[in-house]
């Protein structure tokens, strides 16, 4: 049977409750595998498993109570390996590289900032910051609205401004929360949002980041921005491609690969 993997921590680390329940209807019982001074936090996989809301919390949960006692590197919802062997494989195979991921990420938490415009409030600030766009829609307007060449140049040169202005945001965002910061991970590219950055926190910096964060959004009403944290820093499991492995930036994969 397929072995699902919650996430891997140190061998000393404090057992998990008793009877506690993972992913699958009904709940497959959470163990440990062992390998040396590393463990893997798992259970037998059930088929067909999907994202679905009961599922993710209990992968959510699994990690938050291991990750009360110390530090656990989480993978990713859905990180399954053929069998139990192949787990305690990579452990052996992996064994420097997860040593240097828990040193590295112990007492530290991740948050997920995604980004996106206002549209009325960018329009506005397009408006302000470029000249050529106002004096052409004020020519529109004086005629009656413009030609229907004039229109068209207008929304192309509007559209050119608020891409502009997506990635010079998505810029000033990471760069206003860095300093407060371990690290960052730079998410994929996703519609909607013109940034999507995870920040690697120390623990006992969370709140100084948080007030970061709303002093972005108060200096940038043209911005909304979702935060998501604190939670298990799975965007930096793994090195990022770029990254030296002893880097603390990247990002979660399975224990199976």
């Amino acid at each position: 049977m397929s072995t699902y993997v919650y996430g891997i921590t140190a061998r000393s680390h404090s057992a998990l409750p008793e009877g506690m329940g993972g992913v699958g209807d009904p709940a497959r019982p959470v163990r440990i595998l062992t390998e040396g001074d590393l463990t893997a936090i798992v259970s037998d996989a059930p088929e067909g498993l999907r994202p679905k809301r009961r599922d993710l919390m209990a992968h959510q949960n699994v990690l938050a109570e291991a990750g009360s006692a110390g530090c656990v590197l989480p993978m990713r919802f859905g990180s399954v390996a053929p069998d139990d062997d192949a787990v305690t494989g990579v452990l052996a195979e992996r064994a420097a590289h997860y040593r240097e991921r828990l040193r590295a990420l112990a007492g530290k938490v991740e948050y997920n900032i995604k980004a996106s415009h206002v549209e009325e409030a960018v329009l506005h600030r397009v408006m302000a910051e470029n000249p050529e766009i106002r004096a052409l829609a004020e020519a529109n307007r004086q005629s009656g609205g413009g030609s229907h060449e004039q229109k068209l140049r207008l929304g192309e040169m509007v559209a050119a401004a608020v891409q502009t202005r997506e990635a010079e945001d998505a810029a000033e965002v990471q760069r206003a929360l860095e300093p407060v910061a371990e690290a960052v991970s730079v998410g994929p590219d996703s519609t909607g949002w013109l940034a999507n950055v995870s920040f690697l926190v120390d623990r006992g910096a969370a709140e100084m980041f948080v007030t970061a964060v709303e002093q972005v959004r108060k200096s940038r009403p043209h911005l909304d921005l979702r935060v998501n944290g604190p939670l298990p820093p799975y965007s930096f499991v793994e090195p990022g491609p770029a990254e030296p492995a002893g880097s603390t930036a990247g990002r979660a994969d399975t224990a199976g690969e």
